[in-house]
């Protein structure tokens, strides 16, 4: 598994304006959104590409485009929904699925809700939105359940990470190289509850409310 965590002061700025208890829910949801481009910027680092041929208003040249099969992006409900619009500004064309898993209090053991995920992804680049790696069990669910299904490789974007979550992931993928996390921002702990510290709070409450 590899592990990048993003190191530039605008990525810093934002995440600190994320942790502060005072800000709203709507500028929660802008912070959210801005830092997800950015850290997608990162993720994407290695998107696979085809050469293409194109002509410009002076000669023709060679590029690269978004190779076949498209990428899929899968926020994990519901806080990773809040990072969805962030990702697909950078990729507009990639595809999207959905996966819903709670996390139970007790256990801290994640289960599966819904999904809307193609039972075929042979092939595919995914692209996980999930805003925190807390202690590490949705986020292995989910990866296990896309390369059971064929992704290629598997990159999930964390706005932040703890590091016993960190271990576990790595744990249970060790020496794969197709499995990324990306992060904003590697945090002190967990405490009893699983929450992160210093962390930012519940981030589907901070960025929907309290239901």
């Amino acid at each position: 598994m590899r592990t990048h965590v993003a190191d530039h002061p605008l990525i810093a700025h934002k995440l600190t304006a994320l942790r502060d208890e005072q800000t709203s829910s709507p500028e929660f949801r802008r912070l959210a959104d801005e830092l997800v481009t950015l850290l997608a910027y990162e993720a994407t680092r290695h998107i696979r590409v085809q050469p293409v041929t194109v002509r410009t208003p002076v000669a023709v040249t060679q590029g690269v485009a978004i190779a076949d099969p498209k990428p899929l992006v899968v926020p994990i409900l519901r806080a990773g929904l809040g990072m969805l619009e962030g990702m697909m500004r950078l990729l507009p064309n990639a595809e999207v699925g959905f996966l819903g898993m709670v996390r139970d209090e007790e256990s801290l053991l994640a289960s599966v809700y819904a999904e809307r995920i193609p039972k075929d992804i042979a092939g595919r680049q995914v692209f996980m939105l999930d805003p925190m790696l807390a202690t590490g069990g949705t986020l292995i669910a989910a990866i296990r359940m896309m390369l059971a299904r064929g992704a290629t490789d598997v990159t999930a974007i964390c706005l932040l990470a703890a590091p016993e979550g960190l271990a576990s992931v790595d744990a249970a993928f060790e020496g794969a190289v197709n499995v990324t996390i990306v992060t904003a921002g590697l945090d002190e702990k967990l405490n009893d509850k699983g929450y992160i510290v210093p962390g930012l709070g519940d981030a589907g409450d901070r960025l929907y409310g309290t239901v």
